[in-house]
């Protein structure tokens, strides 16, 4: 029966530190982090595709075509 107790009142001050913890590292913080996270990654994405879009791939498709039109 001590160990039953023993066991009760260490499980209750574990739950009680826990809720007592101010850390500060909270749901909201971490929620926040990633929302700006995708948002970046999204930003670098588009700037990527319009660059390749609009300065790589007519270059590309250039030299392609003169590459298999070629008359020699």
């Amino acid at each position: 029966m001590r160990k039953l107790q023993a066991k009760a009142i260490g499980m209750m001050l574990r739950v009680k530190s826990v809720l007592e913890d101010k850390k500060g590292e909270g749901a909201l913080n971490t929620a926040i982090t990633i929302l700006i996270s995708v948002v970046l990654g999204a930003l670098l994405l588009a700037g990527l595709y319009a660059l390749i879009g609009d300065t790589v791939l007519p270059e590309l498709q250039k030299r392609i075509t003169q590459m298999f039109n070629f008359k020699g």
